[in-house]
């Protein structure tokens, strides 16, 4: 890796990863069948890298770290960042208003969920898109339902806001979920002596034109996993206790935005996202 030519910066990178895990090999006595069987289960699991980097944390830490460089550089406040996780799809459909993000069936409550974005002064965002996606009654997203049974984007929709950052909409309420029973994720958590759950939960992908793209979830304060969740993605201030009458759910929750410094900070990250 010391050559000529290449990437520099990718070159260091690459050569420090190695080197790490040479030591840790060298560190843990790791036998030659320890070193195939790692390599044989990270090629089975290639499927749910997206669940079993956020099992392990890394994708946690990767916020906790962008976290940490803002601190230092003085960019402090707002809605807290958190997990994208894998099931995000893109193109749902583009709607105004009041919205209804469910177009299956599905024998359970109705969440309402109703709030404003506004920037760090408190006034309020105009322009804003407002991504929404989470998964049915039996845990299960559009275009990953292993029953084939949902519509593409059901529980999936991007709401333009209008200048008053209002945002409302409606739905089935989502259920938490486990990783696929023994897949790769599953049974790297049971190795861990761990659990592979996830308590219920709503994602955002918020933009607006001169703010900062955040991307964030809030996790049910009262489902039994929002505080022993396996992809870490409970932080404070994303754990709304929701309110129950009957057989309706309501959730009231504010999103505050950062002003963006640069033209790439109103951008998401450029992770590979599914295709409907």
């Amino acid at each position: 890796m010391d050559t000529d030519g290449g990437d520099a910066r990718l070159k260091a990178i690459s050569r420090d990863l190695v080197e790490a895990i040479m030591a840790t090999i060298v560190k843990y006595d790791v036998s030659e069948n320890e070193f195939w069987h790692a390599l044989n289960f990270l090629q089975q699991g290639a499927d749910e890298y997206g669940l079993i980097v956020a099992g392990v944390g890394l994708e946690h830490f990767m916020d906790l770290y962008l976290d940490a460089k803002d601190a230092e550089a003085g960019k402090t406040g707002g809605t807290p960042r958190t997990i994208e996780g894998p099931l995000y799809v893109e193109g749902a459909p583009l709607v105004e208003g009041s919205v209804n993000l469910t177009d299956d069936p599905d024998d359970t409550n109705t969440l309402y969920m109703t709030g404003t974005i506004t920037g760090p002064d408190g006034a309020a965002v105009s322009d804003a898109i407002l991504h929404v996606w989470h998964a049915n009654s039996k845990g299960f997203y559009s275009h990953f339902d292993p029953t084939g049974t949902q519509t593409p984007f059901n529980n999936r929709r991007r709401i333009k806001l209008g200048p008053d950052g209002h945002y409302s909409f409606h739905s089935k309420m989502p259920n938490g979920y486990s990783v696929p029973p023994g897949g790769a994720t599953d049974n790297l958590m049971q190795a861990l002596g761990r659990q592979g759950n996830r308590p219920a939960h709503v994602h955002f992908f918020v933009e607006a034109p001169g703010y900062r793209a955040l991307t964030t979830q809030i996790n049910f304060g009262d489902d039994p996993f929002a505080k022993d969740d396996f992809a870490f993605g409970t932080r404070e201030g994303l754990l709304p206790i929701p309110q129950r009458q009957g057989d309706s759910v309501y959730i009231a929750f504010d999103f505050i935005l950062q002003r963006a410094d640069t033209a790439e900070e109103e951008n998401f990250s450029d992770r590979a996202r599914a295709t409907a």
